[in-house]
């Protein structure tokens, strides 16, 4: 340990000769602590609603999606998909065909997505968890074609989960004008009948706008027979994301594009993304005032060790290395109040996790969850430990400088 250091440490702990020393030290690092705990807090509730929204998309959205890059529909047997379904890291291989449609019912109508998947779409995910209703889900049986309704899109046609009367869908015929004279003519025609179940995502982009059926209902429908739009991958239990990602991506080429969760619902999580980033801004800047308070701490430190100061100098110490002894004396101050920090942020973060005591409202029922959801990454306390060094040594450097001439 040098002897900077040394001092500093010794000056941090050992009894000062004015008692409001002390009271300034001690707000200080309370000062920085409180603003490290507000950065631990903001940004592990930030982290729960990610991890939260991720959770609602789990049972919708598979856990890689491939799709060509230009958009238009392959053939199933397409050679390169196809090495997809003996690659030892896919579990479950579900050719995926979606496509835009009319639905009408009671007079009503709407435009919504088709989503044709195979019959395996069920070992995808827990899909099951999204269901309602007293049906079973299925996609067809026999000549019949079934469709499971987003809950909101229900809600509009004025269906219940369960409906007796088919449900009508359109679809543009490919490469046809329509006929002015006869409208419906240039459309394919067909209909859903219900399972008796409804999804619900609790995403308004799902549920008032999908409608999941057969792969065989939407390639007959969309004129696409022996085609699809995307494949649908879940991995083997213990293979790691992103490095089967790059694996199938380089496997594919420039033809497809090979997405994950957030990919998939990559506005989302900007959004998300960005508001933390500007989260975290602001209350860096909090972080700065409250580390100013050591500065008036620093200030008054200087004034009571004058004379330890004129002895170091007689012992052959230069301006430079006593500025170093305050300036790590400010930078421990920082470093007891993130620690302290950290850990208080870490309590309530725990706490409300535990027990929920901030709540999202008064009325129950009003919102998917009824406390604030959190979770703490390490990178985040990490990133925090980081900011609150950082910005602490940049607030002290310049003005032990000017201090030390001023005082010393």
């Amino acid at each position: 340990m040098n002897y900077e250091l040394f001092i500093a440490r010794r000056y941090l702990f050992a009894k000062k000769s004015h008692h409001a020393i002390n009271i300034i030290s001690g707000i200080s690092v309370l000062g920085v602590a409180v603003a490290t705990m507000a950065m631990v807090v903001t940004l592990s509730v930030f982290n729960g609603f990610q991890d939260l929204v991720a959770d609602l998309f789990t049972a919708f959205d598979p856990e890689l999606r491939i799709t060509p890059r230009d958009g238009q529909a392959v053939s199933l047997n397409d050679k390169t998909l196809l090495r997809l379904k003996t690659n030892d890291a896919v579990e479950v291989f579900t050719p995926v065909l979606e496509g835009q449609a009319l639905v009408v019912q009671n007079s009503k109508q709407q435009v919504v997505t088709i989503k044709g998947v195979a019959d395996n779409i069920t070992k995808q995910g827990h899909i099951e968890d999204i269901l309602y209703g007293e049906g079973t889900f299925f996609l067809h049986a026999d000549v019949l074609e079934y469709g499971i309704l987003g809950i909101q899109l229900a809600q509009e046609l004025g269906l219940s989960a369960s409906f007796e009367n088919p449900l009508q869908v359109y679809a543009p015929k490919k490469g046809e004008r329509v006929n002015i004279g006869n409208p419906l003519s240039s459309f394919n025609h067909d209909e859903l009948q219900s399972p008796g179940v409804v999804f619900m995502v609790r995403q308004a982009k799902y549920d008032r706008g999908y409608i999941l059926t057969s792969l065989q209902f939407a390639q007959k429908l969309f004129d696409r027979q022996g085609k699809v739009s995307a494949v649908e991958l879940k991995l083997r239990e213990g293979i790691k994301m992103e490095r089967i990602k790059k694996s199938l991506q380089a496997e594919l080429g420039e033809r497809f594009k090979v997405e994950d969760r957030y990919e998939q619902q990559s506005d989302v999580f900007r959004v998300m993304r960005v508001e933390k980033l500007i989260s975290y801004v602001f209350l860096s800047f909090i972080l700065l005032v409250a580390c100013f308070n050591i500065i008036g701490s620093l200030s008054m430190l200087m004034i009571d060790k004058r004379q330890d100061i004129q002895t170091l100098r007689s012992l052959g110490a230069n301006d430079s290395q006593i500025r170093t002894v305050f300036r790590l004396e400010g930078f421990l101050i920082s470093l007891a109040g993130a620690l302290l920090g950290l850990v208080l942020g870490g309590v309530l973060c725990w706490i409300q996790q535990e027990f929920g005591l901030v709540t999202m409202g008064d009325s129950d029922g009003s919102f998917i969850i009824e406390a604030y959801p959190v979770s703490v990454y390490w990178t985040d306390i990490l990133l925090v430990l980081v900011t609150v060094l950082v910005v602490g040594w940049l607030a002290i450097w310049y003005p032990v400088r000017y201090l030390t001439k001023k005082i010393l």
